[in-house]
């Protein structure tokens, strides 16, 4: 099984990215917050994985750090969870604030994650706040067209994060829009973040 990759970053999208490792490249799936934390491409990336094997498919799933893999580990515990709902859950929200969520029974914020319903969000936290009790957690946390020719790059990656994530196209560029008013430009994470809060 293949838990840590550590070789030069080929390519990296909002939600994959392709590690060369001795003459071999690895497609990972990954989450939006660890696309945020890695190199440039051709610059050395490390990562936690997680394998997923299957009867047709072997799948990584890759993770900036220990944290994000534990609670995609977690999180696919929960009944009807999948690596890659999971994947989209941890893109949607971060890890604190996930934990900061189950934890207060906050299964409303949960929901304004692409893909997770209310039945999904209520079993989330209910399959997974007293493990979060256990080992300690605090509740708190921190707070099929063209794309728009305005768009600029790092706009562009978070218009295809939100599509990847199963938002309607014409919803996510409003959303992108009026994140980009909100927030100014520049930052992905932070315009993906605010995007995510106002898509429809």
């Amino acid at each position: 099984m293949i838990a840590h990759l550590r070789g030069e970053l080929l390519e990296k999208h909002p939600n994959g990215a392709v590690i060369a490792c001795g003459g071999v490249g690895y497609a990972l799936t990954i989450p939006v917050s660890t696309y945020t934390s890695m190199p440039e491409t051709g610059a050395e990336a490390k990562v936690h994985v997680y394998t997923a094997v299957r009867e047709d498919a072997i799948q990584l799933f890759g993770f900036a750090t220990t944290d994000e893999k534990q609670m995609f580990e977690q999180l696919i515990t929960v009944s009807g969870i999948g690596p890659k709902l999971a994947v989209t859950i941890l893109s949607g929200i971060g890890v604190i604030d996930l934990a900061a969520s189950v934890l207060g029974g906050d299964a409303a914020r949960l929901v304004r994650i692409p893909g997770v319903g209310k039945k999904t969000a209520e079993r989330i936290v209910l399959e997974l706040k007293d493990k979060f009790q256990k080992w300690g957690i605090a509740a708190t946390a921190p707070s099929g067209s063209a794309a728009p020719a305005s768009l600029q790059p790092v706009e562009e990656d978070v218009l295809s994060a939100l599509l990847n994530l199963g938002c309607a196209r014409p919803a996510a560029e409003a959303a992108l829009l009026k994140a980009r008013d909100a927030v100014g430009g520049g930052d992905f994470e932070r315009l993906f973040r605010k995007a995510l809060e106002l898509v429809r």
